[in-house]
């Protein structure tokens, strides 16, 4: 199959501005990527399921970079409030620990912030080419769009969260899930 040869008059792009079911003769993005048979349309379809399903795979990838970033200076408070109590440091404590609840904040390294903005980028990326892509119009990519993105929300981002009930000062509604994330209404 010679991709190359576009200049014998018979390859043409369609490209409808409205809904459609063309398969044969479509392109998607740019005229490189037309639909010359039934077999490579198929792959399209597939392949478009697949990239979606990668678009979850990024978005829980980011979730779980930032638990771990959040894990990470957890321990690190908790081993210096460790420290801190057993007398073992710090500024002058004389091995009291804090009194009560205190708040810390925490900012990401340089470092952190960067992996954080390249997989938000990549996740970017992928769903700003998935809406091009959508934007053809065609009633199967769209269908396949759907799809890959049910699986993908299905095998990437099983919920689990912690729920506190009731507590001695707290009442029995308790806090639900905090970190549970709206769906994006565009792309990402």
């Amino acid at each position: 199959m010679d991709h190359g040869s576009m200049g014998d008059g018979n390859a043409a792009c369609t490209h409808a501005m409205s809904w459609n079911w063309n398969t044969i003769g479509t392109c998607f993005l740019a005229e490189s990527w037309m639909i010359e048979s039934e077999g490579s349309f198929a792959a399209s379809c597939i392949g478009v399921f697949v990239l979606v399903i990668c678009l979850e795979v990024l978005r829980r990838l980011g979730k779980e970079y930032d638990a771990f970033v959040l894990r990470q200076f957890q321990r690190h408070v908790a081993a210096q409030q460790a420290r801190r109590a057993s007398g073992g440091g710090g500024s002058g404590g004389g091995g009291s620990s804090w009194p009560g609840p205190h708040t810390v904040t925490f900012r990401a390294t340089p470092l952190q912030q960067l992996v954080r903005a390249a997989i938000h980028a990549a996740a970017f990326g992928v769903a700003y080419i998935l809406m091009l892509i959508a934007m053809s119009f065609n009633g199967y990519i769209i269908i396949s769009i759907i799809l890959g993105a049910g699986v993908g929300k299905f095998l990437a981002d099983w919920m689990t969260a912690k729920v506190v009930i009731g507590g001695a000062d707290q009442p029995a509604q308790g806090k639900v899930a905090t970190d549970l994330e709206e769906a994006s209404v565009c792309c990402g």
